[in-house]
């Protein structure tokens, strides 16, 4: 009995030291593995950073993006817009050397202005200009001038796709005028066709812009005026 007493608390005992080993492994295990990581810890907090980051240099480029494309579009138009009004201001120098203007059959030199009535009717009104008269036609946007034989020595449009031609889109093209004239508030650039003809655009000093040509024969406008 004496030998089972004193064996019993030393198993006791040396239970309770294994159970004190284990739970000193465990807290030791516990203490070594790092916690579960919070959304805070993995780059969550960064990606937030960054996503606006993302965001606001994204909207930079888009902007920037934006605003490029419009002037890319800026200048495409006004590059179609120069080539545009090269090539009619080649059309009118190439007309004007035939005495015409654009949409105008009827020339001058060549043209009698009893052929126009023939065709078109009745002018709006006739009016005398210096030595010779002046035929008006609002509705064909044309104007002829002509002498006491009938023969048109002018030929004048102020059809709207004329009237978007300023200055120096002109001089570009054709080059700067032989001569200049003041009308009233009207500048008369003059440019020789040919030595039958002359082109004459009327600029008037308000709008800067073409309000009418003019394909003139200055011989015709002297010629076959007697009586």
């Amino acid at each position: 009995m004496n030998v089972k007493a004193k064996i019993i608390p030393c198993v006791v005992v040396l239970g309770a030291m294994l159970a004190l080993g284990a739970c000193s492994s465990d807290n030791r295990d516990a203490a070594q593995t790092p916690p579960a990581p919070n959304a805070s810890d993995t780059g969550a907090s960064t990606a937030p950073g960054k996503t606006p980051a993302a965001a606001d240099s994204s909207g930079n480029k888009g902007a920037s993006g934006s605003s490029g494309t419009a002037g890319t579009a800026a200048g495409s138009s006004e590059t179609k817009e120069a080539a545009e009004a090269e090539k009619q201001l080649q059309e009118l120098l190439k007309l004007a050397k035939q005495g015409k203007v654009p949409h105008i059959e009827y020339a001058a030199h060549t043209g009698l202005i009893d052929e126009v009535e023939k065709s078109w009717g009745k002018a709006d009104k006739t009016d005398s200009a210096g030595k010779g008269l002046y035929a008006t036609y609002s509705k064909k946007h044309a104007v002829f001038g002509f002498n006491k034989g009938s023969q048109i020595f002018d030929v004048r449009s102020d059809d709207p796709e004329l009237q978007k031609l300023k200055l120096d889109q002109i001089e570009k093209t054709l080059g700067k005028p032989q001569d200049t004239k003041v009308n009233g508030e009207d500048m008369i650039y003059i440019y020789k066709a040919n030595d039958q003809f002359q082109l004459k655009f009327i600029i008037p000093k308000s709008t800067g812009k073409v309000d009418h040509i003019s394909v003139f024969s200055p011989q015709d406008s002297i010629n076959n005026m007697a009586g």
